[in-house]
């Protein structure tokens, strides 16, 4: 009974010397440190800004990245309350000509606590907003079609994000901002994601992040072109 009562002090102890770390940092500004710390000029013209979508491009897909000035600064899990706290060391100190935007995807999964559409579509707009007054494109991607989230079912984000991404395309267009439909050229049609696309209905394929790539690099070169 004694080394079984230890063994549930020692777990409690573990759980909250993990969740006073999570306080203790809650954006993840800690994060890209060293890789921030690493970057030199010229080496940062493209920031991509995200959750575990944007994260896993690297993973799957880098040939995107490689030989190219583009910065990963995505994070799994992350909401976008979260990337604007961290948007100023982890975009706009890096001395970017554009930043692509894409989230809000685990704010509707409730990742940290339930929310509404616009605080979420405030959020990315917000991040815009720095961005633009920095100098910076803000290049704002619809988020990705997801029929239901398989670690928080119920939800209805085949419903929630469609109305999102509206809400998204409008604000971008009031603002003048660039707006990035990733969701019209991936949908199933039913609102979810199209099953080459995917490993769970959320997360991408490297067929997924292949047809992601195509459609950014198009929206770079265009920017490119307007120098």
């Amino acid at each position: 009974m004694k080394t079984l009562t230890a063994t549930i002090v020692l777990l409690l102890l573990s759980i909250s010397m993990e969740s006073e770390s999570n306080a203790q940092d809650w954006a993840n500004l800690a994060w890209f440190t060293e890789e921030n710390q690493a970057v030199a000029p010229g080496q940062a013209e493209v920031v991509f800004m995200g959750d575990s979508i944007t994260e896993g491009w690297s993973a799957l897909f880098p040939e995107f990245f490689g030989g190219k000035p583009y910065q990963n600064r995505g994070i799994s899990g992350q909401t976008t309350g979260q990337m604007v706290i961290r948007f100023r060391q982890d975009v706009i100190d890096l001395g970017p000509k554009v930043v692509v935007i894409l989230a809000g995807t685990n704010d509707i999964a409730q990742n940290q606590g339930p929310t509404t559409l616009r605080a979420i579509a405030d959020n990315i707009i917000s991040m815009a907003e720095l961005a633009h007054a920095n100098g910076i494109v803000p290049v704002i991607a619809s988020v990705l079609p997801a029929f239901d989230y398989p670690w928080r079912p119920g939800l209805e984000p085949n419903n929630k994000i469609p109305l999102l991404n509206e809400m998204l395309k409008e604000r971008a267009k009031m603002e003048g901002f660039r707006y990035l439909d990733y969701f019209a050229a991936m949908t199933d049609g039913q609102n979810g994601l199209r099953p080459e696309l995917t490993t769970d209905g959320v997360h991408l394929t490297r067929e997924g992040y292949e047809s992601m790539s195509s459609m950014v690099e198009s929206e770079i070169r265009s920017l490119w072109g307007q120098r």
